[in-house]
């Protein structure tokens, strides 16, 4: 039905959809869980957060596991090269995952203080550490990978986990906290008790991550304009081609990152999005209107990952010290065979999932209550 061209731009497109996905649905869950210590003081008010996610954590999480998947199946060479060069970065990303639902299980085991305060700053960890460090793994990406091919397209990787957090990598991981406490922030306004002491703190914080989510993004754009990061295809783009990293020729040109917005100026809508969305999140929770705030910041979260997709492209995952083994579009995908058979699939069961997640939100609406919390036997 479609061309490998066609194919590739298609799954490139999939791939941002996934973590579009991934970040608006359990992106609130990692907010609220960082918001967790600060926002609710008393042990009614931590358990009415917690419950504010309770009944949908688990499925938000599916779109973590289904980009990984789909990473393996549509970029073989991205997932060689990312998993195991960044296995430590994975490794602290997965520990700090694990204590989420270890955290809300055993939680209300006991009805010790101390008990219940350490789950509390575990679910913190839980929720900050993987906004962390999936800003960082973004910053990263941008700056390029330290690894290389070598003739059998075997990957060496060159660096270490410290090497990781760079000023511009911390810089993106910030405004990735920024962005998820944001988002985490608008449930809340609309998740908990109307103008309860949670809901107004959730409120305040939620309009001090705005304006640090519009700061950074301005920020790191600056960064990316005039630092030196970006990289260029020197040679001609082949996207009918077989997937082979080493068949390009790729150059580290600062500014680089900024030439698909020159050649193409509707994309200047991701960043407009970005901040015209956390705008609205800021208006929404500064006016009461507390939907729509959320609104805003799925807006933002969706305009930033979008500002980073389409000023890569067609770059995955370059490389910091062989240039030449940079991933791409249109070198590092499965075979035309696995792209068609994959999107027969996604075609099929992608709208019975939306539907079923639309739906579970629907049964599952409505605001959470400490007379709820005090009296319901199947809450957290």
């Amino acid at each position: 039905m479609f061309d490998y061209e066609i194919l590739r731009l298609i799954w490139w497109t999939l791939m941002g959809v996934l973590l579009i996905g991934f970040a608006v649905t359990d992106g609130f869950d990692l907010g609220v869980a960082t918001l967790l210590p600060f926002v609710a003081r008393s042990d009614a008010e931590r358990r009415m957060v917690i419950n504010s996610v309770g009944p949908t954590w688990e499925g938000n999480q599916v779109w973590f596991i289904t980009g990984g998947g789909a990473i393996f199946a549509a970029w073989p060479f991205v997932y060689a090269v990312s998993f195991s060069g960044f296995y430590l970065a994975m490794f602290l990303l997965l520990a700090a995952l694990i204590l989420r639902p270890v955290g809300f299980k055993y939680r209300s085991k006991r009805p010790g203080a101390a008990w219940r305060s350490r789950w509390d700053w575990a679910l913190f960890v839980g929720g900050f550490v993987p906004a962390l460090v999936f800003g960082v793994a973004v910053g990263n990406v941008l700056l390029g990978a330290p690894f290389r091919l070598d003739s059998d397209l075997r990957s060496f990787y060159e660096g270490g986990l410290l090497g990781l957090f760079t000023p511009f990598s911390l810089l993106c991981g910030l405004l990735s906290v920024a962005m998820l406490v944001l988002h985490g922030a608008t449930w809340l306004s609309f998740k908990t008790e109307q103008d309860g002491p949670v809901h107004r703190r959730a409120r305040r914080f939620g309009a001090i991550a705005a304006i640090a989510t519009i700061a950074l993004f301005v920020a790191g754009g600056a960064y990316v304009a005039f630092g030196d990061i970006g990289y260029h295809m020197a040679s001609a783009a082949d996207p009918l081609g077989q997937s082979n990293p080493l068949r390009t020729t790729t150059q580290h040109v600062a500014g680089a990152w900024l030439g698909n917005y020159r050649l193409y100026p509707w994309m200047v809508i991701a960043p407009v999005l970005g901040i015209s969305g956390a705008v609205a999140a800021l208006l929404g929770i500064t006016l009461g209107a507390e939907k729509s705030s959320f609104g805003g910041s799925a807006l933002a979260i969706t305009g930033i990952i979008a500002t980073v997709g389409l000023a890569m492209f067609p770059y995955i995952l370059p490389s910091s010290v062989d240039a030449h083994s940079s991933l791409t579009v249109w070198n590092a995908s499965s075979t035309p065979t696995t792209l068609g058979i994959m999107l027969f699939v996604t075609v099929v069961f992608l709208p019975i999932v939306l539907a079923y997640t639309s739906w579970a939100f629907h049964v599952m609406w409505g605001r959470v209550t400490t007379a709820e919390v005090a009296t319901n036997p199947d809450l957290y």
